[in-house]
Order: C-alpha cells, then sequence, then structure tokens
C-alpha cells in the first residue's frame, strides 16, 4: 500500500500482526502465552505512539486543517490600527472574541500603547520593553548603554548629513534641537545640546536618528554599514526616521522569549505587520501576514497578505480563522 495511503489503524495491526507471526520463529510451542503477551505489548505501545501523535499534531491544527493558534502577535500602526492611530470597533471585538493570547508588540512606547484600552502584553520599542497593559506597568526592559549612546550618535553624524539625534527613556522622549521626526501627536522634550540629552537620560531603551529629506530605506543601509556591530538598527516608515534598539533586541527576540514562558511555539503563533521592524517577527512566527498595505519588502517576504489596514485587515483574518 501506498505510504500516503496508510493509516494509524493500519499501522497498528500491520506491527500487531508482525509480532504474533514472528513469535513461533523467536520462542518454542510451549511459550505462546508469551507471544501473546508480547502481541498484547505491541498493541499497547502502538496506540500509545499513535495518540501521542495525533495529539501532537492536534496541537499544530484544528480538524479542518486551520492552524492551531495559541497567540496573536500584531503591530499596531499600519496593521491594527486605522489611519490616526484609532483602533475600530471592529477589530476591538474580533480581539476580545478569540481565544488566544494577544500580544501587540509594535516600536511604540508603553505610554503610547496603554491609551488604546487593550489588555494583556505589549511588547514595546521594538522588543526593548515588556508592559504590562492590565496593570498598566514595564515588567522588562533592556537599555542601550549611555557610551553605546554616545558612539552611535558620533558615527551616524559623520555619514548621516544634518541627522538629529533622540532618546526614548521608556517614560518620555528627549532630543536635541536638530531632531525634527515627531509631529505633534508624539510630544517630546526639546533640549539646547545633545550633550544634556546624553546628561538627562536616566537609562536609553531606543535610540531615534532624524535626517531632512532622506529616503528612509538607503538611511538604514548606511547606519547599519555605519553602526551596525553596535546596535539594531530598523524603520518603522517615518520619513527619514531611524529606531535604533540594543545589540540584538528585535520583536522577534522578545516575543520569542515571551512565548517560551508561556509553552507556546512559534507554530501556534500567526503575526501580523506592514514594515521592514516588523520582518523579524514576521520571518518566526509559524503563521505570517503582510498586511495589503504593507512595505514592499514586507509584502515580498510573505506568502500570506491580509487586506488593508483601512478596511479591519487583521480582523477580517482572525474572524475566519476562528470562525467569529
Amino acid at each position: 500500500m501506498p505510504e500516503h495511503l496508510r493509516s494509524p489503524a493500519h499501522d497498528l495491526h500491520r506491527r500487531a500482526g508482525e509480532a504474533f507471526c514472528l513469535g513461533p520463529q523467536t520462542v518454542g510451542a510451549s511459550s505462546l502465552a508469551a507471544v501473546q503477551i508480547d502481541f498484547e505489548d505491541v498493541v499497547r505501545r502502538t496506540v500509545e505512539e499513535t495518540a501521542s501523535g495525533l495529539l501532537a499534531r492536534s496541537r499544530w491544527f484544528l480538524p479542518d486543517n486551520r492552524p492551531m493558534i495559541r497567540l496573536i502577535a500584531t503591530d499596531l500602526d499600519g496593521t491594527l490600527l486605522q489611519p490616526g492611530g484609532v483602533l475600530s470597533d471592529r477589530t476591538r471585538a474580533t480581539l476580545h472574541a478569540v481565544d488566544a493570547d494577544v500580544v501587540v508588540v509594535t516600536a511604540r512606547p508603553p505610554r503610547f500603547v496603554q491609551d488604546l484600552a487593550l489588555t494583556g502584553t505589549a511588547i514595546c520599542s521594538n522588543g526593548a520593553m515588556i508592559y504590562d497593559l492590565t496593570n498598566r506597568e514595564v515588567t522588562h526592559a533592556q537599555t542601550v548603554p549611555l557610551d553605546v549612546v554616545r558612539k552611535v550618535s558620533e558615527a551616524l553624524a559623520e555619514v548621516i548629513p544634518n541627522v538629529g539625534i533622540a532618546v526614548e527613556t521608556g517614560f518620555e522622549v528627549l532630543s536635541e534641537p536638530g531632531f525634527q521626526g515627531f509631529g505633534p501627536k508624539n510630544p517630546h522634550r526639546t533640549l539646547e545640546l545633545l550633550d544634556h540629552v546624553f546628561e538627562e537620560a536616566h537609562q536609553v531603551v531606543q535610540m531615534l536618528a532624524w535626517a531632512p529629506d532622506a529616503e528612509v530605506d538607503h538611511m538604514m543601509e548606511i547606519a547599519r554599514e555605519a553602526v551596525g556591530q553596535h546596535v539594531s538598527v530598523t524603520h518603522s516608515g517615518g520619513l527619514g526616521l531611524l529606531e535604533i534598539s540594543p545589540p540584538g533586541v528585535s520583536k522577534a527576540a522578545t516575543l520569542e522569549s515571551l512565548c517560551n514562558t508561556r509553552g507556546i511555539g512559534k507554530h501556534e503563533v500567526i503575526a501580523f505587520g506592514d514594515m521592514p521592524n516588523d520582518l523579524s517577527v514576521l520571518g518566526w512566527a509559524g503563521t505570517a501576514y503582510a498586511m495589503g498595505n504593507a512595505h514592499p519588502l514586507v509584502k515580498q517576504a510573505c506568502t500570506n497578505h491580509a487586506p488593508p489596514n483601512t478596511e479591519d485587515g487583521v480582523a477580517q483574518i482572525l474572524e475566519q480563522l476562528f470562525r467569529i
């Protein structure tokens, strides 16, 4: 029988039959009772192994071959949220209805995420912070050493004309006057000199580098070449705005660590994103969706594409998967 047509039951009967038929060849006629014991043992072990295999598979897929999802990892801007940072009623209702953990994975700091009135966990600042949305507290933070912040700032100033630097402390953004990468919806405190930024920042969870009229993909390539050995560099689509994290820190690394503590495998994770800073998560998760409005690199990296964020794309996919 072709291998792909064999069922667990067929295999069980084959293996048990082999054990019974081998009995007379390996033991005497007076040992038929022992043969019977061997036969029963093979049956028992085969059933156990088959059940174990089916149980393992059931954790991966539902009966109709839909993936078994235990955790939803989603970016915010351009992914879960409508333009203007709005969480639609449809998407909010869908997140409440799904039978899975929902983890926000964003470049945004906790103070922005907490205003969305979500519960659960948020991975913020591109993986540098874990924030408990329910209790409104930071449970984990990874920082960039201040001497590295200085070194990176100096190196970027040499290769990117008119670059301005800001730092995210986890509580606020401090910037030098040349940094103008934020609009009124992203308040920050501008200090007179970059040295004053370094002196006042008690910790740095993320650096920000902005240059006027810069093409951000090209700017990212230049920055990675100049400082990639010291920090992680990415962007989330802001005009001329780079996001710089501690070395080795990414959305995916922090999400993987979080999943490990919850006993969740990557095959049980579905991820949604739209920008290059989402690529690590989309590449790690068992199921990944690029948004219809995603950056070309993200669309190219993902086989699955969701409708755009303006059409509640994340909600549409989850409604299909969870039969909501």
